[in-house]
């Protein structure tokens, strides 16, 4: 069986295999299902799919040493989850950083604000409506921007520093917030201030 992935937005994508100019195999995902060149049936070894958190792209990459521990990476999906936010946030952790990513539109409003839009035209109702605000839904779910990130500064005590992402034109870049600190005091510090005004004014703490 071919190897398939069907990312966040519903978009399946199918995995080939080609080949670089020294012959060696180079693999890549393609929606296309007759795309250039061999499906490939099994899963290459030491390989995993990675699902880019900012736009949904999907790739095949090298399985990298696992720096952050699950109960790590569990601890800030549970303060995530827990923000009563219109905005939705996505997880991702690679070598030794956990980044919070937080979707560039808000979801709920574009979907109500859409929904009112199909309600004055006459051919949308019913399912038509909802199938519609579920693809637009899907559509605004693809995009996401880094905007928090924990990086482990000591692999024995377990001490991470914190960095927001700073969107000021010249200044796009990661500002230093707080750390080296233990890793649920500098969570549970910074991820309830997100989406909220204290987390872009009040930068230091």
């Amino acid at each position: 069986m071919a190897v398939d992935y069907t990312n966040r937005a519903g978009q399946i994508y199918h995995l080939f295999e080609g080949k670089t100019p020294t012959g060696k195999p180079r693999y890549f995902f393609s929606s296309r299902e007759n795309g250039k060149g061999v499906r490939v049936e099994k899963m290459p070894e030491g390989y995993e799919v990675y699902e880019h958190p900012e736009n949904a792209q999907v790739f095949l990459r090298k399985k990298r040493p696992r720096l952050i521990t699950d109960i790590e990476e569990q601890f800030v999906k549970k303060q995530v989850a827990s923000l009563q936010r219109s905005r939705r946030y996505l997880i991702d952790c690679k070598d030794e950083k956990i980044t919070i990513y937080e979707s560039t539109i808000d979801p709920g409003y574009f979907e109500s604000s859409f929904a009112g839009l199909l309600s004055q035209l006459p051919h949308f109702s019913g399912q038509k409506t909802g199938d519609a605000i579920a693809a637009a839904g899907r559509f605004v779910d693809k995009n996401y921007s880094a905007v928090l990130r924990f990086s482990l500064q000591d692999k024995v005590t377990r001490t991470f520093y914190a960095e927001r992402f700073c969107f000021r034109g010249s200044i796009d870049d990661w500002r230093y917030l707080a750390g080296p600190d233990q890793f649920a005091s500098i969570v549970t510090k910074y991820v309830p201030l997100l989406g909220t005004d204290d987390f872009y004014e009040a930068p230091y703490f």
